[in-house]
């Protein structure tokens, strides 16, 4: 193998990469590919300390990059790539979101604010230097944020056991479709052919919490891939693995092949609660939950609401169902009653509008209605001219909505006036255009309006001389 000519044109490669990346001005992606393959040939991958430890003493900085290029050192404002030869920060991988935090050194501090692979194996902490100036050699303290972290691990756990409790309940048909694990909720995406009722979520949230509660121990140990196949372990989506993997046993039943990090024990996740599921795709789910203390911040508000709404209807909360489902009745009473009224009120003001017709024509304004009450006394009105009308009436109503905002036109004409080619489309048409708007194309019903209100007089005289025009054609 020539490898003298190898060095030579890998060299070559590196330098073309730079070039065009400086000739884009530094953008695209983060860095250029070549750049992290030169760091991770010289320092080797990042030793992954995290999953025993939040904070690593005497983390050397093994490269710093700043727009794209990797530099000697970076002044404090400036936006930093840091690689360090050891972290206790996960980056972002199969489903969970990279960790934050702090390194210091005792010339500078960067926050962290997200950590990325840059290329398998090869770390980016991602962040700002707060305060001094960070070197290539320097040691930091590389710190995770504890609490954040402990969200994350309790809701990566949980979804192993939510995985599980899908598939007693569902089925083991059900498939992981991919996950999001970050330290506010989790989110997990599997294969079902239907919706899930109520019952079904109930029953998994309550088979998952009482599993969460037996507190039994969490085992996450790395083997060979064939052992963790002999064990049952189940593959979880989104993970790429080689021939050594890493088992979860999640207690007792659940025994799936995952990287990230995890609890040690399953009643550290607290309480798990189903915030909503629906459909992403064909025969594809998702389902959302929150656990331990944000699960509990979200039952606490919960119960606060009840508290309220029990308070304002006076009654004790587990009294709060009957309370709602009697008033409910009683308004469907009233809303029912307020219809027959409207009704009557409907048909008495349309005998008193078409008794004022000239030449079976009635044009009028009327404010306060909605569409659909204006569009019935306008049918109210033509059905009462039908009788002293042999080819049946024109109506025409413009008014005001009941807030103003919007103004209506409607135009009805009898069934044989339709049907002899007055169209009540036309007749509306002017006045429509005149509030902004436009209307439906029926021979014998246009129903529009528009947000034009100053002009509903206009719009008024427009549909009168276009109805009494029709009339005499």
């Amino acid at each position: 193998v020539d490898l003298d000519g190898f060095s030579a044109r890998m060299q070559e490669q590196r330098t073309r990469a730079r070039d065009a990346h400086a000739a884009a001005g530094g953008k695209g992606s983060d860095a250029p590919v070549e750049l992290y393959r030169e760091l991770l040939e010289e320092t080797g991958p990042t030793d992954f300390t995290g999953r025993q430890e939040y904070d690593t003493v005497g983390a050397k900085v093994r490269g710093v990059i700043v727009g794209g290029e990797r530099v000697g050192q970076a002044e404090e404002g400036a936006t930093v790539d840091v690689v360090l030869d050891r972290t206790p920060f996960y980056a972002e991988s199969g489903g969970q979101v990279g960790d934050s935090g702090v390194l210091t050194s005792d010339a500078a501090r960067v926050r962290v604010t997200d950590t990325q692979y840059g290329l398998p194996g090869l770390v980016l902490h991602r962040g700002v230097v707060e305060q001094g100036t960070l070197q290539e050699g320097d040691e930091v303290t590389a710190s995770i944020d504890g609490q954040r972290r402990d969200r994350i691990r309790r809701n990566h756990t949980a979804t192993h056991i939510l995985h599980w409790a899908l598939r007693q309940v569902l089925g083991t048909h059900v498939k992981q479709a991919g996950s999001l694990v970050s330290p506010e909720y989790l989110r997990f995406d599997f294969s079902h052919h239907e919706g899930l009722t109520q019952a079904q979520l109930d029953e998994i949230e309550a088979l998952a919490n009482r599993e969460i509660i037996g507190d039994a121990p969490v085992r996450h140990y790395e083997t060979t891939k064939a052992e963790a196949e002999q064990l049952g372990a189940i593959a979880f989506f989104g993970d790429k693995y080689g021939d050594l993997v890493r088992v979860l046993e999640a207690g007792e039943h659940s025994i799936e092949l995952c990287g990230g990090t995890h609890v040690h024990a399953l009643g550290f996740i607290g309480p798990i609660k189903i915030v909503s599921e629906g459909s992403i795709g064909s025969n594809l789910r998702r389902i959302q939950a929150v656990t331990g203390d944000v699960a509990l911040d979200r039952i606490h508000a919960e119960e606060v609401q009840l508290r309220e709404l029990a308070s304002a209807l006076k009654v004790a909360p587990g009294e709060l169902t009957d309370r709602v489902t009697r008033l409910a009745d009683q308004v469907k009473t009233l809303q029912a009653e307020l219809a027959a009224e409207r009704k009557q009120q409907t048909g008495a003001l349309a005998d008193e509008l078409a008794r004022g017709a000239e030449d079976g024509v009635v044009v009028a304004r009327r404010d306060g209605l909605t569409p659909d009450e204006l569009r019935a006394l306008a049918i109210a009105i033509r059905d009462a001219l039908a009788a002293d009308n042999a080819g049946g009436g024109i109506v025409g109503l413009v008014g005001l909505g009941p807030d103003g905002a919007k103004a209506g036109v409607v135009v009805a004409v009898g069934k044989q006036r339709a049907a002899a080619g007055t169209s009540a489309a036309d007749i509306a048409r002017d006045a429509a255009r005149s509030l902004g708007g436009g209307t439906g194309k029926q021979a014998d019903l246009a129903v529009g309006g528009g947000p034009n209100v100053a002009a509903v007089d206009d719009a008024l005289a427009l549909l009168d001389s276009a109805a009494r025009g029709a009339a005499s054609a």
